[in-house]
């Protein structure tokens, strides 16, 4: 698959009463295509926090948004710009980080979380000293990560709920 350069197409979601913020990696080329995070139909991300916060999985992007603002949920990703093919994390090359200061800064952030490995690894090797701040490692929504399933997605994902009022 060939190699593209992707900028990340849309602004993160939080407003001052985020408490905790949660990071992908990059959108992928469906959530690219919606223009909003966790696009791809397969993806996990919107059935999981719709179980934890025990409320209707949400449709739209407006509904969406007003999911995780309502719940003091932020999120962003910390890739902003890279090479990648398609959609596959294993092939990001070229990282500029995302700016994630004006949220901890803006918001009450108490916890930060990342979506999977490739969103952890790249929070380590950017924003983590930066920020003087250390995140909570979760397991992928992601379709490419099939040897999880949603009830154990739930169950790795009820970190959360500790950090939300």
């Amino acid at each position: 698959m060939e190699t593209t350069t992707v900028t990340h197409p849309f602004a993160p979601i939080y407003d001052k009463n985020s408490q905790i913020l949660i990071l992908g990696s990059i959108p992928s080329v469906k959530s690219r295509e919606n223009n909003f995070f966790y696009g791809h139909p397969q993806n996990r991300f919107w059935k999981v926090l719709s179980a934890l916060l025990n409320c209707e999985t949400p449709a739209t992007v407006e509904q969406k948004t007003q999911m995780l603002l309502n719940n003091h949920i932020a999120i962003w990703d910390t890739v902003a710009k890279c090479d990648i093919s398609g959609s596959s994390d294993a092939s990001i090359k070229n990282v500029v980080p995302t700016d994630i200061s004006p949220i901890i800064s803006e918001a009450k952030i108490k916890a930060v979380f990342t979506n999977g490995a490739t969103s952890q690894k790249y929070f380590n090797r950017f924003q983590a000293k930066a920020l003087n701040i250390q995140a909570i490692a979760l397991p992928s929504t992601s379709p490419a990560n099939a040897s999880k399933s949603l009830e154990k997605l739930i169950e790795d994902w009820k970190a959360i709920l500790e950090y939300l009022d």
